[in-house]
């Protein structure tokens, strides 16, 4: 079961050990703070895109604010199982399940997102007259229901299954993760099969959009300067996108890792930590702030409200 490699659940698989000279508690307060900036980042971000109406309304935006709202439920939830699992603290499975339901499906539904973003622009650069018909508010917020529709699906059907098959499975306590919710092994190869075809459909999508933008930038002349500021953000995307599937790659550096420290299990533990760290926390931290901070309408009013107001840069995102 190695292979559920989302952020939520893969920290659980760290061999917890409290060694006060092994800086355990420091290892705690850089995730917590880290995370803690993260999340205070994408509420600034949200924050500057609450105080113009054209965001709310612009498609583009919303999807873009839904991206913002995800991230943070997932990395407040990781904080969470962080802690639980260091204090080696068993909720009852009801409030695991719970915990896990919101985490995986927050999981899933990033790359989810970015496919339904690289769509927008594409259906904004390709077909510019049907626009505004096309990419509505109201289907993009059905589109937004779908998207927690195919991320949650996988997880819901494995607890209302565990609770079917045992009635006192809300009542037992466990470590939280994904693991624990299994009951049948082909549970597994169905999770990790509907996380490879999301991923997969979400790169061949985001691919597809990047070389229709790519070939309306060099064609079309009229379209010239929003194309290439289009199909830049498309790729971005793809970027965003290997940010997210760098979380498969944990389980297999892990194994790799294991394989290299067996003999040294405090080797082993530290960079398990970095491992932790590097691929499955900081590319959630970096992925809103770098689509945020290139974007020329969200940018100054992030850089605004970062600064509780003291910068004067504010009215430059008047224009979109």
């Amino acid at each position: 079961m190695a292979g559920t490699n989302d952020s939520a659940n893969a920290f659980i698989s760290i061999f917890f050990k409290l060694d006060t000279e092994g800086g355990a508690i420091t290892k705690l307060v850089v995730v917590i703070l880290l995370i803690v900036f993260s999340i205070y980042v994408n509420c600034n971000m949200l924050f500057a895109l609450r105080s113009k109406p054209v965001f709310k309304v612009s498609p583009r935006y919303i999807l873009f604010a839904h991206m913002l709202y995800n991230d943070s439920v997932h990395l407040s939830l990781t904080t969470l199982i962080y802690a639980l699992a260091f204090a080696f603290i068993k909720p009852a499975k009801a409030v695991c399940s719970l915990i896990m339901f919101l985490s995986v499906t927050t999981f899933l539904n990033a790359p989810l997102n970015l496919a339904v973003m690289s769509l927008e622009r594409y259906v904004a650069i390709c077909y510019p007259l049907r626009h505004a018909e096309i990419a509505t508010q109201k289907r993009t917020y059905i589109a937004i229901v779908l998207i927690w529709f195919f991320g949650s699906v996988n997880i819901l059907s494995d607890i209302l299954f565990a609770a079917v098959e045992d009635p006192n499975f809300f009542y037992m306590q466990m470590l939280c993760s994904r693991e624990q919710i299994l009951i049948k092994l082909w549970q597994l190869d169905v999770y990790n099969g509907c996380n490879v075809l999301y991923f997969v459909a979400v790169t061949l999508i985001i691919v597809f959009t990047y070389i229709r933008i790519l070939i309306i930038a060099r064609s079309v002349s009229s379209k010239k300067d929003s194309a290439k500021k289009a199909h830049r953000t498309v790729l971005l995307h793809l970027i965003q996108l290997g940010l997210c599937l760098s979380s498969f790659v944990y389980g297999s550096i892990e194994r790799a890792l294991y394989t290299l420290t067996s003999n040294n299990i405090v080797l082993f533990t530290h960079l398990r930590y970095l491992n932790f760290l590097i691929i499955l926390i900081l590319p959630r931290c970096l992925s809103p702030l770098i689509y945020g901070l290139r974007d020329d309408a969200v940018s100054p009013l992030f850089k605004y409200y970062f600064c509780f107001g003291t910068r004067r840069t504010a009215h430059k995102g008047e224009n979109i």
